[in-house]
C-alpha cells in the first residue's frame, strides 16, 4: 500500500513540474510578445493556457485519489493538501500571463520606453515561478524562503515602473494608451510574483505544518 502511495506521490511531483514548465512558458511567451511588441505572438497564448487548465484538472484528480484512496497521514497529508492549493495559484499565473498577452494584442504598445525595467521584472518573475515549483518537487524549504524574500525585488521593479510611467503620463511623453497598458502589465507581473510567493509558502506549510500567511 505504501509503495503505491509513494508512486502516486512521485507522479504528483512530476505533474507539478510539468505545470510549472507550462506556467513558465506562458510567462516567457507573454514577455516575448510584450518586449518585441509582437501582436501575432500574443495571440498564441490561448492554446497554451488550455494546457495549463487541463494540467490543473489532472493534478486535482491525483490529489483527490491520494486523499480518498490512500488516507495519507501527517506530512504526506500536508503535501497533498498543499499541492491542491498550489495548483490554484499556478493556474492563476497562467491566466494572468494570458491577460498580459491580451493587452499586447490590442496593439497600443509599439515600443518599450528606454530605461523602463519591465524586461528585468519579467525575468525576475519567471525566476520566482520556477523556483517556487522546484521547491515543492525538491521539498526545499530554503528555496521556498528565497522565493518569498525575492518578492521584494519584484515589488521594487513595479514601483520603479509605476513612477516612470506616471511621470510620462504627466508630461504626455508617448501614447497615453500605451503607458496605461504598460502599467497594467507591470501590475500583472507583480501579481504573478505574489502567486509564486503563495506557492512557496504552501511548500513551507507542507514541510513544517505552520500556516502563518494569507493567499494573495
Amino acid at each position: 500500500m505504501r509503495s503505491r502511495f509513494d508512486m502516486q506521490l512521485e507522479q504528483l511531483k512530476l505533474e507539478m513540474t510539468s505545470m510549472g514548465m507550462l506556467c513558465e512558458n506562458a510567462i516567457a511567451k507573454a514577455s516575448h510578445a510584450l518586449l518585441n511588441c509582437d501582436v501575432k505572438a500574443a495571440g498564441e497564448l490561448p492554446e497554451l493556457l488550455n494546457q495549463v487548465t487541463q494540467k490543473e484538472r489532472d493534478i486535482e484528480a491525483i490529489c483527490l485519489r491520494l486523499l480518498l484512496q490512500q488516507q495519507p497521514v501527517a506530512r504526506d497529508l500536508r503535501t497533498v493538501s498543499a499541492a491542491l492549493k498550489m495548483v490554484t495559484d499556478a493556474q492563476r499565473i497562467g491566466t494572468q500571463s494570458g491577460d498580459i498577452a491580451e493587452i499586447v494584442a490590442m496593439g497600443y504598445i509599439r515600443e518599450i520606453p528606454e530605461g523602463l525595467p519591465i524586461r528585468e521584472m519579467a525575468t525576475a518573475v519567471i525566476h520566482m515561478v520556477t523556483d517556487s515549483i522546484d521547491s515543492f518537487v525538491k521539498q526545499d524549504g530554503k528555496l521556498s524562503r528565497n522565493v518569498i524574500e525575492y518578492d521584494d525585488v519584484v515589488d521594487d521593479y513595479f514601483n520603479s515602473i509605476k513612477h516612470s510611467l506616471v511621470q510620462r503620463l504627466k508630461t504626455q511623453e508617448g501614447s497615453s494608451e500605451a503607458m496605461v497598458d504598460l502599467l497594467m502589465i507591470a501590475k500583472y507581473f507583480e501579481r504573478i510574483g505574489d502567486h509564486a510567493v503563495n506557492i512557496a509558502k504552501w511548500v513551507l506549510f507542507s514541510l513544517t505544518g505552520s500556516l502563518e500567511f494569507e493567499s494573495a
